[in-house]
């Protein structure tokens, strides 16, 4: 993966305080701020913090009134108009074939419909995602680039969570450090984008503060909660056969045998400082989430 250069360095009460905003972006403006995915991981986290601070909201999916749908550019008018900036999450992922035609399409949308900001949620160490930065960055330069590595809260949320409560994770990836970044981190630092000054054309690289393998994490949860959980390696055919078996559509089974092999190839296995460099402080360690997750039952 290319080194990015980042052009600017914002300061850390600029990019983290909605009240230093400028005139068009600022509390008093009641445009809202557009929310794709309102209901995944990020978007929920994003939403909730913009209204937090006082910001008006328009939270999409393809199940909200007005419908937003990736596939659906006819659908897309009607949630940028009289939007300030946007949260933009991509389904299913920015490896997919045509995403960054996609999301060329839609900055180009929103920068007609006067849009302000791009915040775009992107993925480590995956070559797609690379041409979809540079398909939004090229068509509305004032977006910004959330570089996120693995969440902390797969290991909480979803199917990962299930197989920990069954007592094993199976994947397949072998002894291969992640720095896994807490998902509050992520829409920290993609609210900061859209509400503080200084991060037009910036690319974050988001991670945790330590490199840790699937297995260490996995001991990690084992001792939280007293029980001897356990992290197996599959071998990628087995993988695939288990995901067809579990039901998954094959064009998903598709995407996750791709991904695995090039997400965790190692050269994501680097601490980054986009966390520090959007907040000034910095991120979060896994350990935090995963003692509150124990404590809150969550592997019970």
């Amino acid at each position: 993966m290319p080194e990015t250069t980042h052009r600017t360095s914002p300061s850390p009460a600029s990019a983290a305080d909605p009240s230093a905003v400028g005139e068009t972006g600022g509390p008093a403006d009641p445009r809202p701020v557009l929310v794709t995915a309102a209901s995944g991981r990020t978007g929920t986290r994003v939403a909730d913090r913009l209204r937090a601070a006082g910001l008006p909201v328009r939270a999409v999916s393809r199940s909200t009134t007005p419908r937003f749908d990736w596939e659906e550019p006819a659908t897309w008018a009607d949630v940028l108009d009289g939007a300030r900036s946007a949260y933009v999450a991509f389904s299913p992922d920015l490896s997919v074939p045509g995403a960054a035609d996609t999301l060329r399409a839609f900055a180009a949308a929103a920068r007609s419909a006067g849009l302000d900001r791009l915040s775009l949620l992107s993925g480590r160490g995956e070559a797609a995602s690379l041409v979809a930065e540079d398909a939004v960055l090229e068509e509305f330069p004032a977006a910004s680039v959330v570089r996120s590595s693995w969440f902390a809260q797969n290991f909480t949320e979803g199917e990962f969570a299930a197989m920990l409560t069954g007592g094993v994770l199976a994947l397949p990836v072998g002894d291969v450090p992640e720095p896994f970044v807490d998902a509050d981190d992520v829409a920290d630092v993609a609210v900061a984008t859209l509400t503080g000054e200084g991060h037009a054309g910036e690319v974050y690289e988001v991670a945790g503060p330590r490199l840790l393998t699937f297995a260490e994490v996995v001991a990690e949860i084992g001792a939280l909660v007293g029980r001897d959980l356990q992290y197996v390696e599959l071998e990628m055919d087995d993988a695939v056969a288990g995901w067809r078996e579990a039901g998954l559509p094959p064009e998903v089974v598709e995407l996750l045998s791709a991904l695995f092999p090039e997400v965790f190839g190692g050269q994501n296995s680097v601490l980054t400082d986009g966390v520090e460099r959007a907040l000034g402080r910095p991120p979060r360690d896994i350990s935090a989430h995963l003692s509150a997750a124990a404590a809150a039952g969550v592997w019970s």
